[in-house]
């Protein structure tokens, strides 16, 4: 098994943190009042203290993801990334889920400017799908794990719900259908490096802000509104969007098992976003009504996040450069595989 290993600092914070944890006894220095909400300063260092509660790093005890200091920073740094959601993503009153919902089963006609699969499945090349699924890994090889956080904050209809969808995403029982083993499988196909956390220091901020956000309104019982909105967005733009980059796989002459994480993710998704509708959201709302505005808070700041990574994405492609913090990346040698 390779191991995890904390990342590369990003400026003062992360540097500052990562010493921390690598047992340097200089202490936590206090939030810059100008640091970027969106920066790569703050985000990795999110990124880093939410990682102490998935899989951890090898060069980090464990019994630091309760640490006290590291605690409190990680909450100045929430209210920081939280603030400027809050005041970047305004949400009407009048804004209902199901409106909200529906504006995400709009699919555009033709060409589309700001859309990642549009792209990659029209113009994109085997070297750009390749830097697409590297900075997809740092969801994808924990896929559903964010989520299953607001299981025992939900009650009936929502709960059996959620449970129903998270099984399917944990494989129904078995191993090698983990959704998360199936990503691995595609990066295999792509001579990608399918150790966890591998691409964390070649993902730009955008990518990292994508996943914060799940970990942010996982980790809090008062954002579980916002957590079901997040994972509706997932399960209904997955379909039509994993259609897509099936299709492009199939273009650049891709293996059977990097399409198949698509494909599959276009029959499963179907199903899912039609339970996570009618049952997770719906249940949710009929049993505590007054989260209405936190779950289309969820909705509208995946978009938000999503698209500021499309245009990061998009831009650099678009001009021939890579979209990667680091040099482009080199097939895997054999044998260098992670599990």
């Amino acid at each position: 098994m390779t191991e995890v290993l904390l990342p590369s600092p990003r400026g003062p914070l992360s540097a500052a943190l990562v010493a921390v944890l690598r047992g340097s006894d200089s202490g936590l220095p206090p939030l810059p009042d100008r640091v970027d909400p969106y920066g790569d300063d703050l985000q990795l260092a999110l990124y880093v203290l939410y990682e102490l509660h998935y899989l951890g790093f090898d060069d980090v005890p464990d019994d630091r993801e309760w640490d006290s200091g590291l605690l409190a920073l990680r909450t100045r740094l929430e209210d920081r990334f939280l603030g400027a959601l809050r005041a970047d993503v305004p949400i009407g009153a009048s804004v209902t889920a199901a409106q909200a919902m529906e504006e995400l089963q709009l699919e555009p006609v033709g060409e589309v400017d700001g859309s990642l699969s549009h792209f990659l499945r029209d113009h994109g090349t085997l070297d750009q799908f390749r830097e697409y699924a590297a900075l997809r890994s740092l969801y994808h090889l924990k896929e559903a794990d964010p989520h299953a956080w607001v299981i025992p904050r939900l009650r009936g209809r929502a709960k059996a719900a959620m449970v129903a969808v998270e099984f399917d995403e944990f494989g129904a029982g078995r191993a090698d259908e983990i959704h998360a083993r199936l990503f691995a499988d595609l990066m295999t196909d792509l001579d990608l490096e399918t150790s966890y956390g591998h691409y964390l220091d070649a993902a730009p901020v955008e990518a990292l802000a994508t996943v914060n956000l799940m970990s942010l309104f996982g980790l809090h019982r008062a954002l579980r509104g916002a957590l079901v909105g997040q994972f509706a967005t997932v399960e209904i733009t997955s379909s039509p969007a994993s259609r897509r980059l099936a299709e492009a796989l199939r273009r650049l002459g891709a293996g059977p098992a990097a399409v198949r994480f698509y494909t599959e993710h276009v029959e499963a998704d179907a199903v899912h976003e039609q339970v996570v509708r009618h049952e997770v959201v719906a249940g949710l709302l009929a049993d505590e009504p007054h989260l209405e505005a936190d779950v289309v808070f969820g909705i509208r700041t995946t978009g938000h996040l999503e698209d500021r990574l499309a245009v990061r994405l998009l831009d650099a492609w678009r001009n021939g450069r890579t979209a990667l913090r680091t040099p482009r990346i080199t097939p895997t040698a054999p044998g260098t595989h992670g599990p």
